[in-house]
């Protein structure tokens, strides 16, 4: 039944538009043209100059035939180009398909093919696996080469370089509005651990809505500067290029996370933003001190991907970042949930502080809902700190689903809910706190041992940088805790030791039985990969 409030008051060009972040471009090169958009080595452009160069690349893919709903690949470091790729390839009405720049040809292969790209733009430094991959793909698709001053190495392997298709842009050009704000703008595919990686649609909503969240959510300043210590090949950088363009912000690039040069940045650029999981937290808070003095002007850092340890927020802190905890998937467009300070943690003791801000915390503005559930039932389990249940999500900033895998995407949508397959308890305050993956749990002799509290434990003693706890089989217990770690330079510890000190700071049946020193797998964007310990675990 139509009510007096619908009666001839429909949606008009004049008042109503699909939501896409690519608004955000536009109208931060209208009011801020000589703002400065994009620093890396040489290059500093203002954001007049970075909208003509991402209308260029629009237009010239354009006038290569790519079009609307095609996919544009990119295999790319945090470059200038990665940054203008996330406008130029949407704005042609193409669907961005950021790579993961440590796959092997193989796995590059599948996501083109899967993908069906109809171009892939190459960094230098990836020009051999990229010609491998789409050799091996079988593919017929434009191979466009960036060409990067500062790096030296790699070959051309395409048929046309970045500048090439900038310059080959009709004058005539419009770009692209989206016709409806849930057509696709990205395809971001997940790790593929256990099989081929899934791909992830986002859409052109869901983009700018979490855009616009990281602002509220970090209370970030107009004109922040901005660090890529997140590549942005992940989650198409948790979605802070478009965030930059929102609120005219500065893109401090970065084609590799070292501590030397990251400190350096943040004092020459005046850096007041970045992100990263833990390990490159820790990889600052480990640094030589004549690197880490003390900042002298107000720095922000937001982390993700494991629960942070407590000793490694109190590290950064001290040396003047501010840490922000937050928690999110590939699915989700990278965070979605935030540890929000509250008032009544001023004053707080540091470690007490610490373990508060270790928790995942609570939506963000983008994200309509959370539970921590019973898998199966999904009914909430109670808000005590202690019972375990999965993490459910639902709202704007959740994918659209997974490329052609219906069955996927019907798994994890379960009653109105996105299913995380992360296990949780949920605090009186309504925080949730993980407690591991569901494959990470460790189960031994009936009793559930979250693998994240004793990888918490073990970053307390001084002598280790990185640390991983897995389950390995026990004929007793089913299974026993079993720690990798990852010491400090010159430091020495042995496994007698190191077991004495867990079991001296947590219940004895959690501490790990076995302890195996050396250096850790990381993942490109510094997550541990236990899934590959778990089969060293399994194989001593």
């Amino acid at each position: 039944m139509q009510t007096i409030f619908e009666d001839g008051l429909g949606q008009t060009q004049a008042n109503h538009e699909p939501l896409t972040p690519l608004a955000f471009l536009r109208k931060t090169a209208a009011v801020y043209p000589d703002q400065l958009a994009v620093v890396y080595h040489g290059v500093r452009r203002n954001w007049a100059q970075t909208y003509a160069r991402c209308f260029a690349l629009a237009g010239g893919l354009s006038a290569q035939g790519i079009g609307r709903g095609d996919t544009v690949a990119i295999v790319a470091a945090n470059i200038p180009e990665m940054f203008e790729a996330h406008f130029g390839v949407p704005m042609a009405g193409a669907v961005l398909n950021t790579i993961n720049t440590r796959l092997d040809a193989e796995t590059i292969s599948f996501i083109l093919n899967h993908g069906e790209a109809k171009a892939v733009l190459v960094d230098p430094e990836f020009s051999d696996v990229v010609q491998r991959a789409v050799r091996m793909s079988g593919r017929e698709m434009l191979v466009i080469d960036i060409e990067d001053v500062s790096y030296e190495g790699g070959t051309k392997i395409g048929s046309m370089t970045y500048d090439e298709v900038l310059a080959s842009a009709s004058p005539d050009f419009q770009w692209v509005v989206p016709d409806d704000e849930w057509d696709a703008i990205s395809l971001n595919y997940t790790s593929g651990t256990t099989g081929n990686p899934k791909g992830v649609v986002y859409h052109h909503r869901g983009a700018h809505l979490n855009a616009v969240s990281n602002i509220v959510t970090w209370t970030m300043p107009r004109h922040a500067s901005y660090l890529w210590t997140l590549p942005m090949f992940h989650c198409n950088g948790w979605c802070f290029p478009w965030t930059l363009a929102a609120h005219a912000g500065t893109a401090v690039c970065l084609r590799a996370v070292r501590a030397e040069d990251v400190f350096d940045l943040i004092y020459r650029e005046k850096v007041t933003h970045f992100c990263g999981a833990p390990i490159v937290l820790n990889l600052l808070a480990n640094a030589p001190d004549r690197l880490k003095r003390r900042l002298d002007h107000p720095v922000k850092a937001m982390t993700a991907g494991a629960a942070p340890p407590a000793s490694v927020i109190a590290a950064m802190e001290e040396m003047g970042v501010e840490v922000t905890h937050v928690y999110g998937l590939t699915e989700t467009y990278g965070p979605s949930v935030i540890c929000m300070p509250q008032t009544a943690w001023s004053g707080l003791p540091g470690d007490e502080l610490s373990r508060l801000k270790a928790r995942q915390g609570v939506p963000n503005m983008a994200l309509d809902d959370l539970m921590v559930a019973d898998p199966e039932t999904q009914n909430p389990v109670p808000r005590d700190g202690l019972t375990i249940g999965e993490i459910f999500m639902r709202g704007n900033c959740v994918m659209k689903g997974y490329l052609k895998n219906p069955s996927a995407t019907n798994g994890s949508f379960r009653g109105g809910w996105f299913a995380s397959g992360d296990l949780a308890v949920q605090h009186p305050d309504g925080y949730v706190e993980i407690k591991d993956r569901s494959k990470d749990i460790i189960i031994s002799g009936g009793e559930n041992i979250s693998s994240i509290e004793v990888e918490d434990v073990l970053y307390r003693h001084g002598d280790i940088m990185a640390a991983a706890v897995v389950a390995k089989p026990d004929e007793t217990w089913g299974e026993t805790p079993c720690a990798f770690v990852e010491l400090k330079e010159g430091r020495h510890l042995s496994e007698a030791e190191l077991i004495a000190f867990c079991r001296n700071q947590m219940a004895h049946f959690k501490a790990p039985r076995y302890v195996i020193f050396g250096p850790l797998p990381k993942t490109s964007t510094g997550k541990i990969q236990k899934f590959l310990l778990r089969d060293r675990a399994r194989q001593f």
